[in-house]
């Protein structure tokens, strides 16, 4: 199997596994508990905590634990507020479905739009942001998990702040390949998941800056300063604060090497089919490529699959759905080309032999199935 779907998940790094493994034996205590036991937990949940903040350049106090990006996305989707009645979310159409389902559920709010290149216009927020009025949060995620597009936070957060409004991101895409410090530095909260970046799944983070109102999310004991109770999954925090304090710290690194295969990958698959494939996107980050063939679908996605090459129609957490993609629609794309979208997303652990065969194995399937459906 040639694995190109690192932007679903990514295998868990060496250096995160041996980190957390003391804490699922002899360390296993539960670090709210008084004893010896309990304290040494709670000293590397700590450990944690700070290593996190420092690779995002935020105080500790700010760095919240939740079960993933999706819990992270919704807390903030439904709990950060000033309190005032007439209170709206402005979100832009690309988020992810957890950002999305969450304000649909729970919060009056505005859907900004995105231009063909799938790129939020800080010009456009502005001016929605005047004629909306009441709005008390912008969530617009740093890149998008399906495109790979790239985000302007740092105007879309200044322009958020101008109108009296917090910024939220959604940054899980984004911890591989981009600074997280800028990103901190703009927004008033932040997404993160561990699994994205070489940490296990089922652990993630909220950012929440000081001052930033935020309703507590799970009833129960004083975990996360009492906002989130729950038994704190100190192995899950370990495994995460190892793996991204890494990928931040080896970031450049990553950016060559996925970029040279990304780019490599593309011209192979584009030299050979011509008209019969689009790039989507135009800044993007460099590990993904989300290419839009003239035949496709799920037909398309199993052949390649079955051929042993491992990528995704668009979010993981959605792939079992019959549905046009909603980031590519929202770029103006019809319902029926959204469904020819294909993610192809690459990782530390890729070659360059494996990218080579992937797009021979890419353009030979895609000629097969064409001929087929011709």
């Amino acid at each position: 199997m040639i694995y190109l779907d690192y932007a679903a998940t990514s295998p868990l790094r060496e250096e995160a596994l041996e980190a957390m493994l003391p804490y699922f034996k002899e360390a296993f205590g539960n670090p709210d508990s008084l004893h010896a036991c309990g304290r040494r937990a709670a000293a590397a949940l700590q450990r944690a905590r700070d290593a996190i903040a420092a690779a995002l350049g935020v105080h500790p106090s700010e760095v919240y634990f939740t079960s993933g990006g999706t819990e992270a996305d919704n807390w903030a989707a439904r709990g950060i507020a000033r309190g005032g009645a007439a209170e709206k979310l402005l979100v832009s159409p690309v988020e992810h479905a957890a950002v999305l389902s969450a304000v649909s559920a729970h919060r009056e709010h505005v859907v900004c739009r995105v231009g063909e290149d799938g790129v939020v216009s800080p010009d456009h927020v502005r001016d929605l942001l005047a004629a909306s009025g009441g709005v008390s949060l912008v969530g617009v995620m740093a890149v998008n998990n399906e495109t790979g597009c790239v985000q302007p936070v740092a105007e879309l957060a200044a322009a958020a702040h101008a109108a009296g409004a917090y910024f939220f991101s959604d940054c899980v895409q984004a911890a591989a390949s981009c600074d997280l410090k800028e990103l901190a530095r703009h927004a008033d909260a932040l997404a993160l998941s561990a699994h994205k970046v070489g940490g296990p799944k089922g652990v993630g983070a909220l950012v929440v800056k000081k001052g930033v109102p935020i309703a507590p999310l799970i009833a129960g004991g004083e975990q996360e300063r009492g906002l989130r109770g729950g038994t704190s999954n100190v192995a899950g925090a370990v495994g995460f604060a190892r793996a991204l304090s890494l990928a931040q710290a080896e970031r450049e690194a990553y950016i060559r090497h996925t970029g040279s295969l990304r780019d490599a990958f593309e011209q192979r698959i584009l030299a050979e089919l011509g008209s019969e494939v689009r790039a989507d996107g135009a800044r993007r980050v460099p590990n993904i490529s989300h290419l839009t063939f003239a035949r496709g679908g799920t037909a398309f996605l199993n052949a390649l699959d079955l051929a042993g090459v491992a990528c995704s129609g668009g979010a993981a957490c959605s792939s079992h759905s019959a549905q046009p993609s909603h980031v590519l629609m929202a770029m103006g794309r019809s319902a029926e080309e959204a469904l020819r979208g294909v993610r192809f997303s690459f990782g530390r652990e890729t070659t360059a032999e494996e990218a080579a065969r992937a797009a021979d194995i890419v353009v030979e399937k895609y000629r097969i199935f064409s001929r087929a459906q011709a």
